[in-house]
């Protein structure tokens, strides 16, 4: 490929991608002339086109740059692209996403953040704390930072911190120096197969940490074991409900599996704040009291720890990590208020919405909005993604959905794939109590709103359930 600095003009199948946008917006910053396509016009194309990237929305030959240097797609993009089709028969340099952050990342210092779910979340808070303390990054994020209304940012110290995806293998191609692992629950089984092989991948990441790096994983994947690399930390939310790890060796082999040794980090005296918490962050042994986070989801907490860790292990001061945690005003879509409301009569409306497209990053989600708000009748609004995961996890959906006391499914939102047969959101709501799913248009679902007057609303789903929250929002402030 091309080195980096020689690039002067790149295009962007798929521009409009969460992944693929933090990218392009890294070439804008370096002067770079980027244009793209995609197929619909959205808040973020709208903004990387005031920019400056040149898109178009139809897959039309004669809108491309035919002088583009490098042309980088997305996996998400289908197979009869005319416009793919074209840079292929004529000899162009045609990339991945991946490929490119291969590139970037060959000779920086890398924090790449991993997981099936949390690693946007980390992701951001870590290059939230090293931009707001001073220490500085490149960050290229899934996710739009609310404090900085972006998924890119860059800076003179070469140091990157990359959210590594698991989809499609991409993370097999990042050289960490430090990794964190947060989740290795079943996804992606479309490529993956089982999720032995899965996790193998996972495994294969860890060992792809250069030489004397450091991995932070979460507590309980064990299957990390396996893992050559010998600087591990692990971290968990609660440092309480641990036996300590003298016990754990005491037992016999049966038992083995059943014990947890303590994590390296953990939180201790959390106290819930407003929407938010206060606690200790324990670091190997280190104390970082009195931390102010001030957003919701007890998975939050967890997330944060392991932002914390990488600071300390990066020398960062805890003032500054105290203060840039207290400043963390979270990311777009990832437990985000839209509304925190009482009226005069004292009742309360809480809407929340979140990108969860997992089963376990449901219950996570509705676990935690119970906690903060758990005199509220909860109903939770819920866009399957994907006709393939529907399909392989509907009973545990089904599971994390029956947390709220109401349920909507909208129709499945079919992403990359093409519908399967006997696969709707149907197949998730047969799994539950008859009297609490509803299975909805977006437009029937929308007329119910004029009567909501109190309770905890959540929305949720990785489709385009979040091009609604506008009309949501205004209808339920009318009143």
């Amino acid at each position: 490929m091309l080195s980096i600095n020689d690039i002067k003009k790149i295009y962007f199948i798929g521009i409009g991608g969460i992944g693929m946008s933090a990218i392009a917006r890294f070439f804008l910053s370096k002067g770079v002339k980027v244009s793209g396509y995609d197929r619909t016009l959205t808040p973020l194309t709208k903004q990387l086109a005031t920019e400056g990237a040149l898109i178009s929305y139809a897959d039309d030959i004669s809108l491309i740059d035919k002088h583009a240097q490098l042309v980088v797609f997305t996996p998400a993009i289908p197979k009869n692209l005319a416009i793919m089709n074209w840079y292929n028969d004529n000899g162009y340099q045609v990339v991945k996403r991946s490929d490119v952050l291969q590139v970037i990342t060959a000779d920086t210092f890398n924090i790449c953040i991993a997981g099936t779910h949390g690693k946007t979340s980390i992701s951001t808070m870590v290059g939230h704390i090293l931009r707001q303390t001073g220490y500085g990054c490149n960050a290229f994020l899934g996710g739009v930072s609310v404090n900085y209304n972006t998924n890119f940012w860059g800076s003179n110290n070469e140091v990157c911190v990359v959210e590594a995806d698991e989809f499609d293998r991409s993370f097999l191609k990042l050289s960490p120096d430090i990794a964190v692992v947060s989740a290795m629950d079943a996804d992606h089984l479309d490529i993956y197969g089982t999720v032995e092989n899965m996790q193998d991948a996972f495994v294969a990441f860890t060992e792809r940490i250069k030489p004397g790096g450091l991995l932070i994983r979460k507590n309980e994947l064990q299957r990390l074991n396996d893992s050559m690399i010998r600087r591990q930390l692990t971290y968990k939310l609660q440092c309480e409900d641990i036996l300590p790890a003298v016990q754990s060796h005491e037992h016999n082999e049966e038992h083995h599996h059943h014990e947890e040794i303590a994590p390296d980090i953990c939180a201790s005296d959390i106290k819930t704040a407003d929407g938010g918490y206060t606690f200790n962050a324990h670091i190997a042994g280190h104390v970082v009291h009195n931390v102010h986070l001030n957003v919701g989801g007890l998975h939050n907490i967890e997330n944060m720890l392991a932002a914390i860790a990488i600071a300390k292990s990066l020398k960062i001061d805890d003032n500054k990590i105290k203060d840039a945690v207290a400043d963390y005003k979270g990311v777009k879509r990832r437990f985000e208020y839209l509304l925190n409301k009482t009226n005069s009569s004292g009742e309360k409306l809480v809407v929340i919405d979140d990108y969860a497209h997992h089963p376990e990053e449901l219950r996570a989600l509705l676990t935690s909005a119970r906690h903060l708000f758990g005199n509220l009748r909860c109903t939770v609004v819920f866009q399957p993604h994907l006709f393939s995961r529907t399909r392989d996890l509907a009973g545990d959906f089904a599971s994390a959905l029956s947390l709220a006391d109401e349920v909507v499914l909208l129709p499945v939102y079919p992403a990359r794939e093409l519908p399967i047969a006997g696969v709707t959101s149907q197949t998730i709501a047969q799994h539950m109590e008859v009297g609490k799913v509803k299975v909805m248009e977006k437009t029937e679902w929308l007329q119910t709103l004029h009567d909501l007057r109190t309770g905890l609303l959540i929305t949720a789903g990785a489709g385009d359930i979040d091009a609604l929250l506008p009309q949501v929002v205004e209808i339920l402030t009318e009143h």
